[in-house]
């Protein structure tokens, strides 16, 4: 389907009726999947959905659901095995990623505190013993919450040598993380910070606040190259990988 712009313009349609069918015309033309897809945790290959806002292109594995970051996540964790040790706690957990590590491991709770999980937990006021996880996972959880306090009582109930295992939602190119606490509207929230119950976008100051909370020893696994492609991932995405 092709659009005459040229002749749209001529029939002088008001400009917010003009936006919506330029808008609904983009859609349609990329509305059809790019390519063939593999997602490394199902195993299934063929087109992917779109899903997310703004909208991701072939991002949701049809099969199991999952999301780039927790194919990321996945990919990451078969080169690295050995980083997770029991006992885990996973905040958040994401399905397919709950079901891998429930078969695996023994030592491995999760924990929430709107959603059913084995634990209810408020993440910026864990009510747990010190030192008690060796490995915390905690995926796209921080921008949703005060990241300071939740930080603290992360590093607070790590074992030594424990890891905590983490990712959000960040932009590379801003030195400083972009937050209004003015902000408090969902409309306002999906407007600025992408999601309705954000409350950040990060920027490469991520690092600092891991640091100030404790954490001196950070590696970083980045979402590049073919891998993008063949399993829908976004580019650039990092997993922090952060030792007490």
């Amino acid at each position: 389907m092709m659009l005459n712009i040229k002749k749209i313009l001529k029939k002088n349609i008001p400009t917010p009726i003009l936006v919506y069918v330029l808008n609904l015309y983009h859609l349609i033309r990329h509305i059809k999947p790019l390519c063939p897809r593999t997602c490394p945790i199902c195993n299934y290959h063929g087109p992917f959905s779109h899903v997310g806002f703004p909208l991701g292109i072939d991002s949701l594995c049809p099969k199991c659901f999952t999301a780039p970051r927790h194919r990321l996540f996945y990919i990451w964790l078969k080169s690295k095995k050995e980083v997770l040790k029991e006992p885990i706690l996973h905040f958040a957990p994401e399905t397919a990623l709950e079901i891998i590590f429930r078969k695996k491991f023994k030592s491995y709770q999760t924990a929430d505190l709107l959603t059913k999980a084995d634990l209810k937990i408020n993440i910026e006021n864990i009510e747990l013993d010190r030192n008690k996880y060796k490995t915390i996972i905690c995926n796209h959880v921080l921008e949703h919450v005060n990241d300071k306090k939740a930080l603290k009582e992360i590093y607070r109930i790590l074992q030594k040598d424990g890891y905590l295992i983490t990712s959000v939602p960040i932009i590379e190119g801003w030195a400083h993380t972009y937050e209004n606490s003015k902000i408090v509207s969902n409309k306002e929230r999906n407007i600025h910070f992408g999601q309705s119950d954000h409350l950040r976008f990060y920027g490469s100051d991520f690092r600092n606040r891991l640091g100030n909370a404790g954490f001196k020893k950070i590696e970083e696994y980045t979402a590049k190259g073919k891998d993008v492609v063949d399993f829908s991932l976004n580019r650039g995405e990092k997993i922090f990988i952060c030792k007490k």
